[in-house]
């Protein structure tokens, strides 16, 4: 099939070079001129493992290309897939701007009939209004069909999840859209759902909200287990075995971050608000999590009194560990909590230093090296779990901060190796350390 894919971010890109490796003719446009470019060049401008290998082969093999000229991309077409970003505005709802320019740009330069299919998370009722935008601009002798495709992909992990996922969701109440997208999918040979619209769009926001609550809920519960002397890693995995709950998204920490979870949750309250139904539980999703972000800060400030002029490492700036994404994450929360308190912070990250940059800028010092970022640090802060952190030898933080404080975050490290070393270590929902330290007796449990 010829497909067009609008937009050149996370979803546009992966969906983009994995169709394309399915063997379909498939071009990318987006206005961005300057990533166009990188992209015809084999460049991939976000880091998402695999996915670069898979631009270059495609590029090469003739299956993929890259555009700013939407008559080449959208005259003769067979699908096409809007993949445009969808803002959250400062109420908390969502900002379609970006879907109501790409929606006239599609009806003004299509010359045959074409399905239209909807990626972007959009709230409930958007396909329709893209439907109605699309028909009123159209050639009138011209078919064009709406399709709600929501998608699933995991930054971190987007190509694996396109060939591998749970399901493929196809929202349409035209059999015919249903079949010519069910072959599309078909060589994954994954799940097909085929709902109505708005069932699709639903599926997608509810989805993340109940991931989100699963995260906040385990949350609760790990704090619940440092005041009565619980580990939340041995709960988790007695839960867990429960084949009703399941053991994915129990791993307490400082909470959820990203382009998703967030602005969908948020996104699927305002929903409800608008039709007058109040959304108690995703509220207090909302507020178990934005408190979970400052855990690290508080247990800094009861640890060691005044944070001013203290030199704090903070080891990651990433969301979640392989992507580059720093959007809503607990990290930048971080870093403006520990500012305000006078500390003086250095920050590693292996992939994410220059997203974070654009945000940060000089306010704190970046190191690329873990060694380098420790030295001479007095509170060690770990936000996001990359494979670099949670390997580094825990000698190098004994060697290399001058009286060891680590508050784990992301519950990287063993407590009995960490019982090894003279480090003081407070993670999630797990018995503090308090081991070698001046005038400091060793302690397992919290509260002791």
């Amino acid at each position: 099939m010829k497909i067009t894919i609008a937009g050149a971010g996370y979803v546009g890109l992966v969906t983009s070079a994995c169709l394309a490796e399915l063997g379909h003719q498939v071009t990318c446009i987006d206005i961005q001129r300057d990533k166009i470019d990188m992209l015809q060049n084999g460049r991939s401008p976000i880091y998402e493992p695999g996915l670069e290998s898979l631009l270059v082969k495609n590029l090469r093999n003739g299956n993929l290309d890259f555009t700013v000229d939407a008559h080449h991309a959208y005259s003769n077409a067979d699908i096409i897939f809007i993949a445009v970003g969808t803002p959250e505005t400062h109420g908390g709802s969502i900002d379609l701007k970006y879907i109501h320019v790409v929606s006239h740009t599609i009806a003004h330069y299509i010359e045959n009939d074409v399905i239209v299919c909807t990626k972007s998370t959009v709230p409930i009722g958007t396909n329709d209004l893209i439907k109605q935008i699309i028909h009123s601009r159209k050639p009138p002798m011209l078919h064009a069909e709406v399709v709600a495709n929501p998608e699933f992909l995991r930054e971190g992990s987007a190509v694996f999840d396109f060939f591998h996922g749970d399901r493929i969701v196809i929202g349409t109440d035209n059999p015919e859209a249903a079949s010519i997208m069910e072959q599309l999918y078909l060589p994954l040979k994954i799940p097909i759902i085929t709902t109505d619209i708005k069932s699709a769009e639903m599926i997608k926001y509810a989805s993340n909200a109940f991931l989100a609550t699963k995260i906040s809920f385990i949350n609760e519960i790990a704090n619940l287990c440092e005041k009565v002397g619980a580990n939340i890693e041995e709960v988790a995995l007695g839960i867990g075995h429960d084949k009703r709950i399941g053991h994915d998204f129990l791993k307490a920490g400082i909470g959820f971050g990203g382009s998703c979870f967030p602005k969908d949750t948020k996104a699927l309250v305002e929903l409800a608000g608008s039709v007058e139904h109040h959304f108690e539980l995703l509220e207090a999703v909302m507020k178990v999590n934005n408190r979970q972000q400052s855990v690290p800060v508080l247990k800094a400030k009861e640890t060691i009194g005044s944070l001013q002029d203290k030199k704090v490492t903070l080891l990651g700036l990433a969301f979640k560990p392989d992507t580059d994404d720093v959007r809503e994450s607990a990290s930048l929360k971080i870093i403006n909590e520990l500012l305000k308190e006078g500390a003086v912070v250095r920050a590693y990250d292996p992939i994410a230093i220059p997203n974070a940059k654009r945000v940060l800028g000089d306010t704190i010092e970046y190191a690329y090296d873990i060694r380098f970022a420790l030295h001479e640090a007095e509170l060690a802060i770990i936000a996001t779990d990359w494979e670099q952190i949670k390997h580094v030898p825990l000698e190098v933080y004994c060697t290399h901060m001058k009286d060891p404080i680590v508050i784990d975050g992301r519950n990287c490290y063993s407590l009995k190796e960490i019982q090894k070393y003279p480090i003081t270590y407070f993670s999630i929902g797990r018995p503090y350390v308090f081991k070698d330290r001046p005038n400091d007796s060793f302690v397992k449990e919290s509260g002791e």
